[in-house]
């Protein structure tokens, strides 16, 4: 990996949050070069390393995009992608990115758009272009990447240092900290690009990529070394409380978020290995088919022992209850703002204004009656569109207030809760698709009846009411789509049920709702999106760290 893209970060790694250790607590040296000696030498010295190394290394604006943090821009392609939000602005080419190849409306007259996702993420794949704000590849390995190696940083220390009270359970907390997050970036990379690197020593490089499945199989490889320490290298709970609490900051530790006890901790990463299988692997429902198939992909077809294995991670995943790791805006010393942190942010506002512009395909999930629609969306603006992203949907400010009404959106300081890794909603809705791809229909929808209560839906179940494989997973996409919206998911569930890919090639997607720019309301639009699978390589990395011998493909050969 080439050092120079990454170094982000380990200058700025001993930024404090709020509820970490305060600065006069460091033995500081050089603010602007942390070093073992001189720097990170006592217990709060490297609390406050392992904070930065995650908050401001993965998670804050690294390189001046749209938005000020992870959340915002590579988040935002995940909603974008899935056809959740459009937007009008040309940044990073959101405006364009998600424009399918062609569609057709309901009277059969088809729109091909001259527009193609493939050549604009290749075209736009180039330094000069990442220099210009235009390259879309770009920003979510920069970040990830950083965000990894800070965590080698902070573990080629955590051994070196005296802790206070029982300190081996400082020390391993402090670690599982880290194989979390390294696990959490690798199925990041995996998930989203066609090869990775491996890189886990501090301030090592390597120039061999491998295949995005070794990059997945190395985040189960972390994820898996935090269960593991947590399951047998915590001895004293008060200890462990103590630094897992200083390095979760304060403002985050509301709501679902919290201080996690080990267990909590552990279900956590049952749900993210759950998740890194299902998210990589085609579930083809195309059409309202469930036996679609994909010819040309990416990737394998998951199969009975991959469903089986999802529903043995996920039942043992988050419980309703269990604190999960969130995120939330700060008055001060935050690591994203409240009007432009995240995806959610900057589509909440009038739709003539937003910066995305909330889609007539994503409402079109809500069952008749669903208070979520009530208390989160109005249709008092119109916004026309020449293209794709017209709408007749804005999202309220806060809510209009429902009581046990989930809110999508917020823009008050501290008020919209961000899931960063896993939540109990996702893990019910994997053990729900899990149970109806296995057979066992009626169980799987009792799980989506669950998701669509604990968000206050207030709408009739959907179990027990005879519904077929075909209709059990209608109703699980739909409840996928809506309740798991801006929480970097959205692409890798249109990928895998096939409807990214070309309609030539068994994909696409059907019945879609769609405004024209006339301003008239179709309903059963095919859509042909053609998008690429899994992203290449960014020119960045590439072009300055050229594949070594053995790698595999910096530029995904299937398309």
């Amino acid at each position: 990996m080439n050092k120079h893209k990454y170094i982000l970060s380990i200058l700025s790694v001993a930024l404090l949050l709020s509820g970490t250790a305060c600065k006069k607590d460091l033995n500081v040296g050089n603010p602007n070069l942390p070093t073992e000696g001189e720097n990170v030498n006592s217990e709060s010295g490297i609390i406050s390393l392992a904070v930065g190394a995650v908050y401001v290394n993965g998670f804050k604006n690294g390189d001046d995009w749209l938005g000020n943090s992870y959340f915002s821009l590579p988040y935002g392609y995940s909603e974008l992608l899935a056809d959740v939000v459009g937007a009008q602005a040309s940044n990073q080419l959101i405006s364009t990115i998600s424009i399918p190849e062609y569609y057709t409306l309901d009277n059969n007259s088809k729109t091909t758009t001259g527009i193609s996702n493939i050549t604009q993420l290749r075209a736009n794949n180039t330094r000069a272009q990442t220099g210009s704000g235009y390259n879309p590849l770009y920003y979510q390995w920069l970040n990830m990447y950083a965000l990894n190696s800070a965590c080698n940083k902070v573990l080629s220390l955590v051994d070196n240092i005296t802790f206070s009270g029982e300190g081996t359970t400082k020390a391993n907390t402090i670690k599982a900290w880290c194989y979390w997050w390294k696990g959490y970036a690798y199925a990041s990379i995996g998930s989203m690009y066609y090869s990775g690197l491996i890189v886990n020593e501090a301030g090592a490089a390597s120039n061999k990529y491998l295949i995005k499945d070794s990059i997945i199989a190395e985040s189960n490889t972390w994820f898996n070394k935090a269960a593991d320490i947590l399951g047998t290298g915590i001895s004293s709970a008060t200890d462990y409380s103590t630094v897992l609490g200083q390095l979760i900051p304060s403002f985050c530790q509301v709501g679902n978020g919290g201080v996690l006890t080990t267990d909590m901790w552990i279900r956590n990463i049952n749900t993210m290995l759950a998740r890194n299988i299902l998210v990589n692997k085609l579930a083809p429902f195309v059409n309202g088919n469930p036996a679609a198939t994909i010819t040309k992909s990416s990737t394998a077809t998951m199969t009975a022992a991959d469903w089986t294995s999802v529903l043995t991670l996920a039942t043992n995943g988050i419980k309703k209850g269990d604190y999960v790791f969130t995120g939330r805006s700060a008055a001060a010393n935050g690591f994203f703002t409240a009007a432009g942190g995240t995806a959610a942010a900057l589509t909440t506002n009038v739709n003539t204004s937003s910066t995305f512009r909330l889609s007539e395909r994503f409402v079109q999930n809500f069952e008749s009656g669903d208070k979520r629609m009530s208390n989160n969306f109005n249709t008092a603006t119109t916004y026309l569109d020449d293209i794709t992203f017209g709408t007749r949907y804005s999202i309220i400010d806060g809510g209009n207030g429902q009581s046990g009404v989930y809110v999508y959106g917020s823009k008050a300081v501290g008020a919209y809760e961000l899931f960063i890794a896993g939540s109990y909603e996702e893990n019910e809705l994997m053990l729900a698709e899990a149970n109806i791809r296995l057979g066992n229909t009626d169980a799987g929808l009792a799980y989506v009846d669950a998701v669509r209560t604990y968000l206050g839906a207030g709408v009739a179940a959907v179990s027990g009411t005879g519904l077929n494989e075909a209709g059990a997973l209608t109703e699980l996409v739909k409840e996928r789509r809506v309740a798991l919206v801006f929480r970097g998911l959205s692409f890798y569930d249109s990928r895998r049920w096939g409807w990214t890919y070309d309609i030539d090639n068994g994909g696409g997607s059907y019945g879609n709702t769609f405004l024209t720019s006339a301003g008239d309301v179709n309903t059963n639009v095919t859509i042909n999106y053609d998008f690429l699978d899994y992203w290449d390589v960014p020119a960045d990395e590439v072009d300055i760290n050229p594949a070594g011998e053995g790698s595999a493909a910096t530029k995904n050969p299937n398309f």
